[in-house]
């Protein structure tokens, strides 16, 4: 009997699973105890044959050129290849005096025609994947121009059938909006982050605890947002599934990600890290502990500011606050000017700016989609400039969705004049985070010259002191959360409302 190696293929780990290679199996037996053959060794493999480099089948190559086999048995030609490179090598095989069998097929490679049938065969099969692949891309851009995401749901959300738009998972679509929050902060690094998400319970498709690169995959996925990013090509597509993060927070987090809002937590994440900068050379004031004291140091060693510990900028910042928290008469004269600024009408010029802002926009998306017609640039800076616009547009169609649904109250009033008559207590009872956004949100330049503490007050701050009370109206209620801790200034928001 003539020794053969047996070669059974599927294309996937599911197909695997079935009956498929059983099926292959059992009908190169049978052909091989038909024909006096001898199947001395089994390869099995679960890649597709449309591209090279299947590892089990060069092996079995390579073993065959090493004598190790007299012949192999394969159960079809589409088995054996489906592009020509490795059609090629298996075809070589006889005149290398390697018997070739396929034990659905009757093919005799000593003669012209057998040799012809089978190539014809092997190119009907590279064509057959060539024409599957064309049909599946047809498909997939259709889904993808209807909004639908035809692969598998981001952690977060629920798959619903084909045809469906993804939905938020009601256990993980929380979560992962906390996770956007919890970075957004820039208390976090992503090894803390990922701590802190598996502490609250995130995890990934298969229960189990998130990676690092699984958790960074998630800031990175414009998804969240209600859109469609293919990696691979950059085409941007607008998603019928519902958004579980504001366009805002995705963009504060790539912000943070890409290292534009400063360093993340430290091992100490002491109070005022990152906050204040050396006013002589610009560098920053980097603390350190030392014998129980919190020191922040310019890291520059010729420059004349040194050390200043973190007490007195403790208490600097107590002192400038109070310098500009309101007085009990700034707090009478405000509460009428509030109903006045209402009444003119405040809010709805700030909504028809945002709308006209809108209109702008749409508008560079149609002068960009025109460039690209022309030539004038590439699809990958299309996409690129594309994606950036369309964060822009739904930024401000959020910013107008909340200005439009905010109802501000005489108790709501009193309650945010009260916050600004209360700076300097607030940051006295308040815990680190919100000692931090306090500081962060109530002063735009913070500096150190020698011992001492410089801090200019944004806009919003200066003209709440002096009766302008304008920016506090279309602000109201990112105020309140901003002066309670509750969330951070994302650019310079108040100050250009301001």
């Amino acid at each position: 009997m003539k020794p053969c190696f047996g070669y059974i293929r599927v294309s996937t780990q599911k197909q695997g699973l079935g009956v498929s290679l059983e099926a292959q199996q059992e009908a190169i037996t049978r052909f091989a105890s038909q024909h006096n053959l001898d199947v001395i060794q089994w390869f099995e493999e679960k890649e597709t044959a449309a591209k090279r480099g299947r590892p089990i089948f060069n092996h079995m190559l390579r073993q065959l050129k090493r004598g190790k086999a007299a012949g192999l048995i394969m159960h079809k030609i589409d088995r054996s290849a489906r592009n020509l490179r490795d059609w090629a090598l298996v075809s070589e095989l006889p005149s290398q005096g390697i018997d070739l069998f396929f034990a659905t097929e009757t093919l005799d490679f000593q003669s012209r025609g057998g040799r012809l049938a089978a190539n014809l065969q092997a190119v009907i099969a590279e064509d057959y994947i060539h024409n599957l692949r064309e049909e599946t891309i047809k498909g997939l851009a259709g889904r993808l121009k209807q909004g639908l995401y035809p692969f598998r749901a981001p952690i977060g959300y629920l798959d619903n059938g084909r045809g469906q738009p993804k939905t938020p998972c009601p256990v993980k679509a929380p979560l992962v909006r906390q996770a956007f929050e919890l970075y957004a902060s820039n208390q976090h690094s992503l090894r803390t982050l990922l701590a802190e998400m598996h502490r609250l319970g995130l995890r990934n498709h298969d229960n189990k605890p998130l990676s690092l690169h699984g958790l960074e995959t998630i800031l990175n996925n414009p998804f969240y947002t209600g859109t469609i990013v293919i990696k691979r090509t950059g085409a941007v597509y607008q998603g019928q599934h519902k958004a579980i993060v504001p366009t805002r927070l995705f963009q504060r987090v790539q912000e943070i990600k890409t290292g534009k809002s400063g360093k993340k937590v430290t091992r100490h994440n002491h109070l005022y890290r990152g906050l204040f900068r050396c006013g002589l050379c610009s560098g920053p004031m980097s603390p350190e502990r030392q014998k129980g004291r919190v020191y922040y140091r310019c890291q520059l060693s010729s420059c004349p500011t040194t050390t200043v510990r973190e007490d007195s900028i403790d208490k600097a910042v107590t002192t400038e606050l109070r310098r500009w928290q309101l007085a009990d008469t700034d707090v009478a004269r405000l509460f009428k000017q509030w109903s006045a600024e209402l009444d003119s009408g405040e809010p709805e010029k700030l909504l028809a700016s945002y709308e006209l802002q809108i209109a702008q926009l749409n508008a560079k998306l149609d002068r960009l989609m025109d460039l690209l017609l022309d030539g004038t640039i590439g699809q990958n800076d299309y996409n690129e400039r594309r994606l950036k616009l369309k964060f822009d547009i739904e930024s401000l169609e959020e910013m107008a969705r909340e200005l439009g649904e905010s109802r501000i109250t005489d108790a709501q009033t009193a309650d945010l004049l009260e916050l600004l008559k209360s700076l300097a207590q607030l940051h006295i009872l308040g815990n680190t985070s919100t000692k931090r956004r306090i500081v962060e949100n109530c002063f735009s330049n913070r500096t150190v010259i020698g011992k001492n503490l410089y801090l200019e007050p944004y806009n919003w701050l200066q003209k709440a002191k002096f009766s302008e009370l304008s920016p506090l109206v279309t602000q109201h209620d990112t105020l309140l959360e901003l002066l309670r801790g509750e969330r951070r200034p994302e650019g310079d928001e108040l100050d250009e409302a301001a």
